[in-house]
């Protein structure tokens, strides 16, 4: 059991709120899957194009174009590169957020989340508790995802939400950055995750943590020890 007796809760979203399976074999695949359609039919659009045009950058084909259609396809080839590899891309992660809002929106995507999460949303949101997420997966996508889950739409117990736009999930200026934004001393902040190089960092800048250790979830890793749970239940407000 954990027990907090802070002023806000920052919450990971892969291997925390929903599974790693998800994320990866239905997420990541509906993206790869679309990926080329989409970039097709949206070629015109500004957002898209930035988006592309930043992700070819990245990954060093910054010739490659949308007008194009083997410029295009380059294009498709980086995004599928770095899914495949887990690279945590900004554009790759707007690219995605694009992509899945037509899936959620279908109804062909439903978010998976633990039993235990949407109650105890529900009861830090009531408590008064600040609750937001920081996630590699872009603020469009984590809005789709709370949207959309196998439980219904959790939004209304999120107050905001972070992603690498904000800085890179494992050095800890991206937490003080969070906690200024929160208005809130990074020790009245506890962030939960599981992976143990983000906790490091939040808990270099200050905030509480501890270590999900969910069904499926990977060696953490990190330098620090987190103390860990296995449910939502067990933290204590």
């Amino acid at each position: 059991m954990i027990v907090f007796d802070g002023q806000a809760i920052l919450l990971d979203v892969e291997g925390t709120t929903s599974s790693i399976s998800f994320v990866y074999d239905v997420l990541f695949t509906f993206a790869k899957d679309h990926v080329a359609d989409f970039l097709s039919r949206e070629v015109g659009t500004d957002v898209v194009r930035a988006a592309a045009a930043q992700l070819a950058a990245e990954a060093g084909i910054a010739d490659a174009s949308l007008d194009d259609p083997a410029g295009l396809q380059r294009i498709v080839q980086a995004a599928v590169d770095l899914m495949n590899r887990d690279v945590k891309s900004t554009p790759l992660k707007a690219l995605q957020g694009m992509i899945w809002r037509s899936g959620f929106e279908s109804g062909q995507l439903v978010a998976h989340v633990f039993a235990d999460v949407p109650p105890a949303l529900a009861r830090w949101a009531d408590s008064g508790l600040d609750v937001r997420v920081y996630s590699s997966g872009s603020v469009e996508a984590q809005r789709l995802f709370f949207a959309h889950t196998a439980a219904g739409n959790l939004t209304r117990y999120l107050r905001g939400h972070y992603d690498t736009t904000t800085g890179p999930k494992r050095e800890a200026s991206s937490y003080s950055r969070i906690a200024a934004d929160m208005a809130c001393e990074p020790r009245q902040i506890l962030f939960l995750s599981d992976v143990g190089a983000e906790l490091d960092a939040a808990r270099q800048a200050g905030m509480a943590t501890a270590l999900a250790v969910r069904p499926g979830n990977r060696d953490p890793g990190g330098l620090l020890e987190h103390e860990p749970f296995e449910s939502f239940a067990d933290i204590v407000t």
